[in-house]
């Protein structure tokens, strides 16, 4: 008896709810984003920010931006790098300049909220950085970018950190 296999039911795809849509991302979120790709493009070409920063003002939705958040995160990055990277060379298991782009980017970011924002919780801070690595990072670039972050925080906000542990 030669029986054929039945073909597999095709994998579901979860229905969208009728009138659900995408949650709306903070103006500091995309002021993030958009800080990343600023920091890529100066880590890979060392192009001045001023002209990063108004390509940036070109690209849609930037009317949607933190914008004094933007330009505190892109100038600020960029102005105190060596200080960043020596902050994070602590922590990091290679060279900053070894590091991929992207997350050295995004690395950049936390470390300079961590040292400067003192209104934003380092645990809000580090969590922002590890959604740009899952949203523009490599595959498992999140859990570096946590571990890094985490461990910096102790450095750059130890009264907070001690005080949550």
């Amino acid at each position: 008896m030669n029986a054929t296999p039945s073909p597999k039911p095709a994998a579901k795809t979860p229905a969208k709810a009728p009138g659900k849509r995408a949650p709306v991302k903070s103006a500091r979120r995309r002021s993030r984003e958009a800080a990343v790709q600023g920091l890529y493009q100066w880590l890979l070409t060392g192009e001045d920010v001023g002209a990063i920063t108004a390509l940036g003002r070109e690209q849609d939705g930037y009317a949607k931006l933190d914008v004094k958040h933007y330009d505190a995160l892109l100038g600020g990055c960029v102005n105190e790098a060596a200080d960043l990277d020596a902050i994070l060379s602590r922590h990091v298991d290679r060279k900053t300049t070894e590091l991929s782009p992207i997350e050295h980017a995004i690395l950049m970011i936390g470390a300079y909220e961590l040292k400067h924002c003192v209104d934003i919780p380092y645990r809000v801070a580090i969590n922002e950085a590890v959604e740009l690595a899952k949203a523009f990072g490599g595959t498992d670039g999140h859990k570096y970018v946590n571990g890094v972050l985490d461990r910096a925080a102790g450095d750059l906000r130890p009264a907070e950190v001690a005080a949550k542990r």
